[in-house]
């Protein structure tokens, strides 16, 4: 790190199947999933400054700063230990929002993370993850920062060993809200609990997200990614992820990447395609100094 700051790498993150198990008194869902990071990232600077302030720059569009979860996260450092520093944030976007690819929750974890090492807090990632858990149930997995099973409200996670895997993702240019998504009197709220070793047993075959069948009606457009993918990749059994609206497949060693490309070539107007490689680690805690 130097004067100038920091400059580290938010990754979004795929749920390889999403339960819904239950729900607590107080209305929050009870989930079961498999977060898998890969490598498709926001990056995020941090900047000191010798004002006493949290200061944003060059603001999302339409995303009123007092909402926004980096400064947001920012912010709840710094006034819970009455921090007497100020910072600058600058947040280039490459993960669509409203997604499902948990692209602000990551950017708000990756805050924490580095200025926990700027302001030299010496936090560790379980207090960092208690802290995080105020601004969204997905904060803590990426503090955690490894593939996981994860169970709760997100709270529990459980570091998962994944054989590295390549990935189609198909965002089909319409957001979802989350709320409308658990909200829904329709929802699936009691899916039978399954165990690390159940997954681990045939880790690329669950297929099941709870949240799809409410996505699909409220958005047609997540239906037509998961077809556009069905005729693309026979047998490939795309998904969902998260409450929506992106969904993706698993790449088999033998895809044929060269014509799979040409075909994104010809993707509906506004949708986003990637092919992104599963990750380990959050690249987050690969801390370098900006220029």
């Amino acid at each position: 790190m130097t004067s100038n700051g920091l400059t580290l790498h938010s990754p979004a993150k795929l749920n390889l199947f999403l339960h819904i198990v239950g729900r607590r008194p107080n209305g929050y869902h009870l989930l079961q999933s498999v977060f898998q990071l890969i490598d498709w990232c926001d990056t995020l600077t941090l900047k000191p400054i010798s004002e006493n302030e949290v200061r944003r720059i060059n603001p999302l569009p339409g995303v009123p700063v007092e909402s926004d979860l980096v400064v947001r996260a920012a912010r709840l450092l710094k006034e819970f230990y009455q921090v007497e520093s100020g910072i600058e944030i600058d947040l280039k976007k490459e993960i669509p929002m409203g997604a499902g690819l948990g692209g602000g929750s990551s950017d708000a974890a990756t805050t924490l993370i580095g200025l926990n090492l700027i302001w030299d807090l010496q936090l560790s990632t379980e207090a960092l993850a208690k802290l995080g858990l105020e601004l969204g149930a997905d904060v803590p997995f990426f503090i955690f920062g490894q593939n996981a099973f994860v169970e709760g409200v997100g709270e529990t996670i459980q570091e998962i060993a994944l054989e590295t895997r390549d990935f189609l993702i198909l965002f089909p240019g319409q957001g979802i809200a989350t709320t409308r998504i658990f909200h829904d009197p329709e929802l699936t709220r009691d899916h039978a609990p399954i165990t690390i070793d159940g997954f681990l047993a045939s880790p690329w075959s669950f297929q099941t997200n709870d949240c799809q069948a409410v996505a699909m009606r409220i958005c047609p457009e997540v239906k037509q990614a998961l077809d556009w993918i069905g005729q693309a990749l026979p047998g490939s059994k795309p998904r969902m992820t998260g409450s929506g609206s992106s969904v993706f497949a698993v790449l088999e060693p033998k895809t044929d990447i060269v014509k799979l490309e040409n075909l994104l070539q010809n993707l509906p107007k506004g949708w986003v395609s990637r092919i992104v490689r599963g990750l380990n680690k959050n690249p987050a805690y690969n801390l370098t100094s900006s220029d």
